[in-house]
């Protein structure tokens, strides 16, 4: 039975237990490695100890998904085939599994998706389908105001960002929370405009600290709107004197490089402020740890996102905690700008493709 002739179901009462549904599950598989994406049934998994069960509303794609073959043996060895890729969801609870108690079925939430992970590595857990299971701790509340189709901008960009700022092996920093107060402490966002940075802003100026970014100049009122006190063009000739002198007396608290070339004016930059000698970046690539080693800056250590592990630490929960409280209150934002680019699960490649393009302070997203 093709996608588009697929009944759409009809949503039982809520109940704890799996919702009555005559809707079949469709998932995009990745049938082996540098194969081609193809739509095919999928098993309607159950919600286990403190997972959730969501029905797939819109996803977004990531650079992870549009990986070219060659990457994999490097970036996902563990990867069994065939799999579903996909981190970012958006969609409705339909059951909700024992020791689950802050959702019900019904719920509009977000979440990350977390089935390409070594230690989870199970197509139930892919994005890429219309039911999905996530780890319920991964897992947000959306408020009515807030479409799936952008909430769904949100999942592994948040979490990339919350790891290189909070976890105890990246920057430390203090957790976000509404209403928190200023600290006379600075953080440096090297890439404001990306999806990670649209992020690492708010979360950092929820958490209290002044923020100095760098984007090109067409985005510097975006950065403003998120949060960022000081803006640089990052493609300056100038940027790390610039950097330095918005940062000024300040004590930095740390810095997350994001994107290619972003380490080494960052590295620079910590080296010249009194401060944390740390930098989190986003790429963590063998071209790009042999950059940062040939880079001049003493005292300066490195260190290497991997946007999943925030499941196995106390992160995940405080930032989802966190993030579910200010959508509804206002304080943060979905960002960027979703870019809706299809519907249904066939819709996913051609978006892929087109992120393979470039995108610019937006996310592309596909409604399922």
């Amino acid at each position: 039975m093709s996608e588009e002739t697929m009944n759409e179901a009809t949503m039982s009462e809520a109940s704890t237990t799996a919702v009555n549904t005559t809707e079949e599950n469709l998932a995009l598989w990745l049938t082996r490695r540098g194969g081609a994406l193809t739509i095919g049934a999928a098993p309607r998994s159950a919600a286990g100890p403190g997972e959730v069960v969501v029905r797939v509303r819109a996803v977004a794609v990531n650079p992870i998904d549009a990986m070219p073959p060659i990457a994999y043996p490097f970036v996902l060895p563990w990867l069994r085939f065939p799999a579903i890729l996909g981190t970012d969801v958006a969609g409705e609870i339909v059951e909700v599994g024992p020791g689950v108690t802050t959702f019900a079925p019904g719920d509009r939430v977000l979440g990350h998706a977390v089935g390409l992970e070594r230690s989870r590595n199970r197509p139930a857990e892919g994005a890429f389908q219309r039911y999905v299971v996530l780890m319920a701790h991964l897992v947000a509340p959306i408020p009515d105001s807030l479409s799936f189709s952008q909430a769904a901008v949100l999942p592994l960009t948040l979490s990339t960002a919350s790891v290189g700022l909070f976890q105890r092996d990246q920057l430390g920093l203090t957790l976000p929370a509404v209403g928190t107060p200023d600290r006379d402490q600075t953080v440096l966002v090297w890439g404001g405009s990306t999806s990670v940075g649209s992020n690492a802003i708010q979360l950092a100026h929820n958490a209290g600290y002044r923020v100095v970014a760098t984007a090109s100049p067409r985005n510097f009122d975006y950065l403003r709107a998120l949060g960022a006190d000081a803006v640089a063009d990052r493609s300056s000739s100038t940027v790390v004197d610039e950097l330095v002198g918005l940062i000024g007396t300040a004590f930095l608290a740390g810095t997350v490089a994001i994107g290619a070339g972003s380490i080494a004016p960052c590295m620079k930059v910590a080296a010249r402020v009194a401060g944390a000698k740390r930098v989190a970046s986003s790429m963590p690539s063998p071209l790009s740890k042999l950059q940062a080693g040939l880079v001049r800056a003493p005292g300066v250590k490195v260190s290497y996102i991997w946007g999943g592990t925030l499941k196995d630490n106390e992160i995940g929960p405080a930032v989802y905690g966190f993030v579910g409280e200010a959508l509804a209150a206002g304080s943060y934002r979905a960002e960027p700008a979703a870019t809706i680019v299809g519907d249904g699960l066939r819709a996913i490649p051609s978006a892929i493709e087109q992120l393979r393009k470039g995108v610019s302070a937006a996310k592309l997203v596909v409604t399922i």
